[in-house]
């Protein structure tokens, strides 16, 4: 039986944090960049996080940040996972010892050396994402997965998953997948009738009673 988490990120109101925590999910990202259109403040973020279970595991999403900038947000003590999904180096992931929760490295594919690079970074999972040079992340468009082949890291898989390739996504034996656009009704909001087939699709995969 396969095993897989799902994470449901660019979370901005609590009405779709709620709707997803009754589906099933395991992670909820919140995107902390400014120039990102899933862009929502610690404020907001903190008010959404009293309102679910503390059984779910919260993800900040960080895109180059200072150690100032993270430091302000990270010590507020509710984040389980710090993603990096930027252009920051091993040694400013090895630099975050001051911090408990777990981090992970965001790598932006283009070919089989990017993947090889996770190699050098010393964090707890690392993130295959879709490269667009415009982009950090949400560009809504799968890489080539064949690519991963045997990669002995934590693994969680981003870019372009959707309720109609999650279960292909999840046969590859990935750690955990990451939805954004794909469940989206536009960015920042998600469509709660998509996102339900996305996990009533996964159970079905898994042997998991589907919920009603």
């Amino acid at each position: 039986m396969l095993s897989i988490k799902v994470k449901i990120c660019g979370i901005t109101n609590s009405e779709d944090a709620l709707a997803a925590v009754e589906m099933g999910v395991d992670m909820l990202g919140f995107n902390f960049y400014e120039k990102s259109p899933r862009y929502v403040p610690y404020e907001q973020a903190f008010n959404i996080l009293k309102k679910i279970p503390t059984s779910i595991d919260t993800v900040g999403v960080f895109v180059n940040p200072t150690p100032t900038e993270l430091k302000r947000i990270v010590e507020g003590g509710f984040l389980n996972w710090i993603q990096l999904h930027g252009d920051e180096t091993p040694e400013f992931c090895r630099s975050l010892t001051w911090t408990n929760a777990r981090l992970i490295k965001a790598i932006r594919v283009r070919t089989a050396e990017d993947i090889q690079r996770a190699y050098q970074y010393p964090v707890d999972a690392i993130m295959l994402d879709s490269y667009d040079k415009n982009l950090y992340g949400g560009t809504g468009k799968p890489f080539d997965w064949s690519l991963i082949g045997n990669l002995h890291r934590r693994l969680f898989l981003a870019g372009g998953i959707n309720p109609d390739n999650a279960v292909q996504a999840i046969q590859i034996g990935i750690y955990c997948i990451d939805v954004c656009s794909g469940v989206e009704s536009a960015p920042g909001k998600k469509d709660h009738t998509r996102m339900k087939q996305l996990f009533d699709n996964i159970h079905q995969a898994i042997g998991w009673k589907v919920r009603a």
